[in-house]
């Protein structure tokens, strides 16, 4: 029998062996481009012009783009490798890529994207998944994963990307960089292979938004226009609301960089779900209840669930001979869509039609020519390499509705980082009106630094206030909620309420004060939801019984409201609210 030292020392060297095979994995992993590349190339600028003429404006910047533009004599990719054997090379150059190439700077590669450019997860099974930088056990995100690492990891200076659904947007969160989604029809579409006709964008990621702003320049080509500063910075409370981020990581460094360069009264506030519900009729949303008390965002659901629509559709209809070809090769999460029978009736084309029409006049009349949208870039932090999560139903669902805003509309989008939070990459986004792609680009250049130095003091200022409880710390949400409530903005209030559940969920008075709130806006399941919560929690919590019974009563439920009023008074009998509320509905229903 082995004795104990010798059995220690056997434990020591297994565990020796298994740090060194997972150095030796991890190193494999992080290959030296990051796995961001595809092919490597040279596509060099036009020498530079003889002074006193001015240098070419992109002059010493170096490019990569995702593996499905058009490069003369090359064959793209297209995320799979039966896409390369099947097609014959280019006999052009994309435009977007000759004008930038043109205009001083040097494409090096082609870089790794979705399968068929189709997923937001930026994981591909034929290329491999390139590493992100901010967080290497988590996934790139896509479609353009490769164009947005080779950013993130200083390989090259900024590259290209398509956005369909997400494609520059969701990477550029995930990887803490800049990612600008254009308008819609900005950008020449020829020379690049197509995801969805009608939803596609030639996007692009830099870390510097100097450098974003000059490849607009190039690549918009829009007349030049003085710089504006924005009229109205409208911030879409309810779009940050079931964030898992606290707002004073997000919203709150918007709004504190807005007041200090333009003024509060440049702030609105509004709850986007209304408004689209109120200007999108073909949409025919309204708010609605999950089973874990969130709201719905109905309006913003079927308007993702109508871009979905619209990739797939599209997709099918310019590559459905191929699809074939390569069925049993497909991602299972990419086949699933695409091998779904779609019957497509004219009523849902034409419905779709109106929706993106009606949704570009709704958000171009709420921005107007200087108004900006913020809104959070994607809903969840990047999931774990090789996980289910990013496919299913109920994270598509969240992230999706936030990026069919702009997708639908056809309006442009910046993706701005802000630091990390819990370890994960936090951005935010701006949405400019259809058109308004360089006021957008001028707006991020004025506010960036701004952005970037709120995020640092929130971040310092959670970092030496480390020994502050959760508890003390979901207390001053509460009292924050408190003070919002009492200047009526009742979605401000819910996010800061909210903020305090997360931060202690076993306190019945965050609960009943967010349920108070939901009253205010008329969103009586919630507010029951809360109340019943609160009750759990603190079975004397008065205001919690008077509350869910005033929910109760406007949905209908008078019995059980009857009945809440009375235990209200039971536990209060001087509480002339409940009182007189009981009474009333006695009579009522006698």
């Amino acid at each position: 029998m082995a004795s104990q030292p010798s059995n220690l020392w056997v434990l020591l060297g297994l565990g020796l062996a298994g740090i060194i095979l997972i150095s030796r994995k991890l190193k494999k992993t992080i290959k030296l481009d990051f796995g961001a590349f595809i092919h490597k190339l040279h596509l060099l600028p036009p020498p530079q012009p003889a002074p006193p003429k001015a240098p070419h404006p992109l002059t010493s910047l170096t490019f990569a783009i995702s593996d499905l533009f058009n490069i003369e004599g090359h064959v793209s990719t297209f995320g799979h490798p039966e896409w390369e054997k099947t097609h014959e090379p280019a006999s052009s150059t994309s435009p977007a890529v000759s004008a930038l190439v043109e205009g001083g700077a040097t494409c090096v590669g082609t870089t790794v994207v979705d399968e068929l450019a189709y997923g937001i997860s930026g994981e591909n099974k034929h290329y491999g998944t390139p590493t992100n930088p901010a967080v290497p056990a988590r996934v790139p995100g896509g479609s353009a994963s490769g164009a947005a690492v080779a950013v993130a990891a200083n390989l090259v200076d900024f590259s290209l990307g398509i956005d369909t659904v997400g494609g520059v947007r969701v990477p550029a969160g995930f990887c803490g960089i800049l990612g600008f989604r254009p308008s819609y029809g900005a950008v020449s579409h020829n020379g690049i292979i197509p995801v969805s006709t009608s939803l596609d964008t030639v996007g692009w990621f830099a870390k510097d938004p100097n450098i974003l702003r000059r490849v607009g320049h190039i690549l918009i080509q829009a007349k030049f226009v003085i710089q504006r500063s924005p009229r109205q910075i409208i911030i879409a409370d309810d779009c940050f609301q079931h964030l898992n981020v606290p707002l004073d990581r997000s919203s709150q460094l918007v709004i504190k960089a807005t007041e200090k360069l333009f003024g509060r009264q440049v702030l609105k506030h509004i709850n986007l779900e209304d408004y689209l519900s109120s200007k999108v009729p073909s949409l025919k949303g309204s708010s609605g209840q999950t089973t874990n008390g969130e709201l719905k965002a109905s309006a913003l659901k079927s308007l993702a669930n109508i871009m979905q629509f619209l990739q797939r559709h599209e997709f099918k209809l310019s590559h459905d001979e191929w699809i074939d070809i390569v069925k049993p090769d497909l991602h299972a999460a990419v086949s699933s869509q695409l091998h779904e029978k779609l019957e497509v009736s004219d009523v849902e084309i034409e419905n779709s039609k109106s929706v993106r029409s009606e949704m570009r006049a709704a958000i171009n009349s709420l921005l107007k020519d200087e108004g900006i949208l913020v809104i959070p870039t994607v809903a969840d932090p990047p999931p774990k390499l090789g996980r289910k999560e990013i496919v299913s139903e109920d994270y598509q669902s969240r992230a999706f509705s936030l990026l069919s805003i702009a997708s639908i509309s056809g309006c442009c989008q910046v993706t701005i980082p802000l630091g990390v939070y819990d370890k994960y990459p936090v951005s935010v986004s701006l949405i400019a009106r259809h058109g308004g792609d360089r006021f957008l680009l001028d707006t991020l250049q004025t506010m960036y630094a701004t952005l970037q130095e709120q995020a640092d003091i929130a971040a310092n200022t959670k970092s030496s206030k480390s020994v502050v409880s959760k508890e003390e710390s979901a207390e001053i949400a509460k009292e924050k909620g408190n003070q919002a409530y009492k200047d009526k903005q009742w979605q401000k209030a819910i996010g800061y309420y909210t903020d305090a559940i997360k931060l202690n969920g076993n306190n019945a008075t965050y609960y009943s004060n967010r349920a108070q709130a939901y009253l205010e806006l008329g969103s009586y399941v919630p507010a029951e939801v809360d109340c019943t919560k609160a009750i759990e929690l603190d079975k004397k919590n008065v205001k919690a019984y008077f509350r869910r019974g005033t929910a109760r009563e406007m949905l209908g439920y008078y019995k059980e409201a009857i009945d809440d009023y009375k235990y209200a008074l039971v536990l209060e009998p001087t509480n002339k609210r409940a009182s007189s509320a009981a009474e009333r509905l006695r009579k009522l229903f006698q």
